[in-house]
């Protein structure tokens, strides 16, 4: 019984370690790396990473896909409208509510990323 106590205890540890370890680059960190990166000013990279996500929001939107060259391709797909109705799901009937169809975004990492992972 103990031992197992001392593995929850060590998975949790580790578990809380990974949460309080690495955060994710917010914009005004990104915006001081390519600033420190190219030798722009900080405000012109803010400006350019605007312009990014305006164009990308809106070749996303006309054309449903957007790719950043090297690092990620952003999609959207229709996901169709289900009935309402009864199912089995594992062995019981269960009550579907209708719902309409609506549009999925997803980005996923070009492989010149996973190359360089």
């Amino acid at each position: 019984m103990a031992p197992m106590k001392a593995m929850k205890a060590a998975a949790m540890k580790a578990m809380k370690a990974m949460k309080a370890g690495a955060r994710a680059m917010t914009k005004g960190g990104l915006a001081e790396a390519l600033a420190s990166e190219t030798g722009l000013k900080k405000s012109e990279c803010s400006k350019i990473v605007d312009a990014i996500t305006l164009v990308g929001a809106k070749e996303v939107k006309s054309t449903g896909k957007f790719v950043l060259p090297g690092l990620c391709m952003i999609k959207t797909h229709q996901k169709a409208a289900t009935k309402a109705g009864k199912r089995n799901m594992f062995g019981k009937e269960v009550v579907v509510k209708a719902k309409p169809a609506s549009t999925v975004v997803k980005a996923s990492c070009v492989s010149a990323l996973k190359k360089a992972i």
